[in-house]
């Protein structure tokens, strides 16, 4: 489908034994091992799901100043014109959270709440932003001369790698219980 040059296989490990000096912490504890990983590993998944959106966005953009219709070129149509600026509204929040889930990450924070708010906003806004770049070329933008259909290919492994986005919605959710319980204290 999308990302073609990121050749993903399945791995299976069978009869393997780590000896003990090898271990990355105790046995038992290795599911949160990999679940804190994912501290570190949300907020660039974000940026590349920023990259293509401000991408998508570019093309967009480009294309509807230069295509004409009825006399005028199509970003003077208000439908256009909104969806670029949606575009642009969603690419620049999810900018802003990616970055302070970077940040806290860099000083040491706890970010799981942060990273999975990042990493849901910015792969919600590629796949709507990629979409909505093919609406504004049209017929163009299913075409394969034209980019955007190959980014939008590319956005959709952003709602599924790193966490699905129902898992991200499912973390952030628990967090902002738990942040209620606590302040109920």
């Amino acid at each position: 489908m999308g990302q073609r040059c990121a050749d993903t296989r399945g791995v299976v490990f069978d009869n393997v034994v780590i000896p003990d000096e090898n271990r990355l912490g105790p046995v038992g504890a290795g599911f949160k091992i990999a679940m804190g990983a994912f501290d570190h590993t949300r907020p660039p998944v974000a940026s590349g799901a920023i990259g293509v959106a401000q991408r998508a966005h570019d093309e967009a953009l480009a294309y509807a100043m230069q295509r004409k219709t009825m006399g005028k070129a199509i970003i003077e149509h208000q439908q256009v014109a909104a969806l670029i600026a949606e575009m642009a509204v969603g690419i620049e929040a999810s900018r802003l959270l990616t970055y302070k889930a970077a940040v806290t990450v860099d000083n040491g924070g706890k970010n799981t709440h942060m990273a999975s708010m990042a990493k849901y906003m910015a792969s919600e806004v590629a796949m709507k932003s990629t979409v909505d770049a093919v609406q504004v070329f049209g017929g163009n933008g299913f075409n394969t001369e034209y980019p955007v259909e190959k980014l939008m290919r590319d956005a959709k492994i952003f709602q599924i790698y790193e966490g699905t986005t129902q898992i991200q919605k499912l973390i952030i959710a628990r967090d902002a219980v738990t942040q209620k319980m606590s302040k109920n204290e």
